[in-house]
């Protein structure tokens, strides 16, 4: 290769993140093998770059970046079928969550995503289980969720969902919900135990449930007209590193599971996770949305869930 041939890789979270790390991995896989053929630039957090998180959709899709993550319900807006993955209580398990999305399911949405975007995605990140922080109170029934302010991710099944728990769900970048936290002006946020320390809310939050009401993963997606002017060498070793790269995340993300959890305690943060019979309760709360979900997506797409 005369010119070595740029690839930018960026996402939403500081270095330190598992998804930062993840992108270092797919990059020294690349320049081992291609050396001063490749020329690999990271961009970890645009957020650092006056953007929101949500604008490395459109980064990558216009070819500013050449690859990213984000969490899938992002996309439901444009790739309704990605809605079906958005369904609370849908896994119960990491080890059922993942053979999901790395066999049928994934495959069925990675075409679905495709057809409607300028991607080519190449795996699904684990942004694992998510849980709800709050100002105001402990949680352990839907009812004592109601008329708290709580941000959702940019998908009407979120919104719905937590709108049946009693809470008011607004939809809203990364950003916002930061500054509002900040400012006292929202009660409540749902996400994994590392987003929730890795952006700070646990300073802010004192109760903090374990709920594992949602499982989201994050595609990783690339610009489909750079990846596709690539010589065959380099779109097989895209794939083989992001493929390794997908393994090195999953275990980053259970170790920050860990670490995150003690470091909310630390802070003095209240912890609680639902007993069975709260779990319940929540699961009971859904019936309307998941009934719906059984005439919008039909059971075609719940046989592609693997039993926990």
């Amino acid at each position: 290769m005369s010119n070595p041939i740029k690839i930018r890789m960026g996402g939403y979270g500081p270095p330190s993140t598992g998804f930062s790390k993840s992108l270092k991995f797919i990059g020294d896989k690349l320049e081992a093998q291609f050396g001063k053929d490749v020329a690999v630039e990271y961009v970890f957090n645009i957020m650092d770059h006056g953007h929101k998180a949500e604008d490395i959709l459109t980064l990558v899709e216009d070819g500013a970046m050449t690859l990213g993550y984000q969490s899938s319900s992002y996309l439901t807006d444009r790739v309704p079928e990605l809605g079906f993955v958005d369904l609370p209580f849908l896994f119960s398990k990491n080890a059922q969550a993942r053979g999901a999305m790395d066999g049928a399911l994934g495959e069925f949405l990675v075409r679905k995503t495709e057809e409607r975007i300028n991607y080519r995605i190449l795996g699904w990140f684990e942004n694992g289980f998510r849980h709800i922080s709050n100002r105001l109170r402990p949680i352990y029934v839907p009812a004592d969720m109601k008329g708290m302010k709580i941000r959702v991710l940019p998908s009407d099944i979120h919104k719905r969902t937590f709108e049946l728990l009693g809470a008011i769900a607004m939809r809203m970048d990364l950003t916002e919900a930061i500054a509002m936290i900040k400012a006292g002006t929202l009660d409540a946020q749902e996400n994994p135990l590392a987003n929730t320390v890795t952006y700070g809310v646990h300073k802010f939050h004192k109760f903090h449930t374990l709920s594992n009401h949602f499982y989201i993963s994050r595609p990783i997606f690339l610009h489909r007209p750079s990846f596709e002017s690539w010589p065959q060498d380099l779109q097989h070793a895209m794939r083989t590193a992001v493929s390794e790269a997908v393994a090195h995340q999953r275990k980053l993300a259970v170790e920050e599971h860990e670490q995150s959890l003690k470091a909310i305690e630390a802070e003095g943060c209240k912890m609680n996770a639902l007993t069975l019979g709260e779990h319940d309760a929540f699961v009971a709360a859904m019936q309307p949305l998941l009934n719906d979900a059984r005439k919008t997506y039909g059971d075609a797409m719940f046989r592609m869930v693997p039993k926990p």
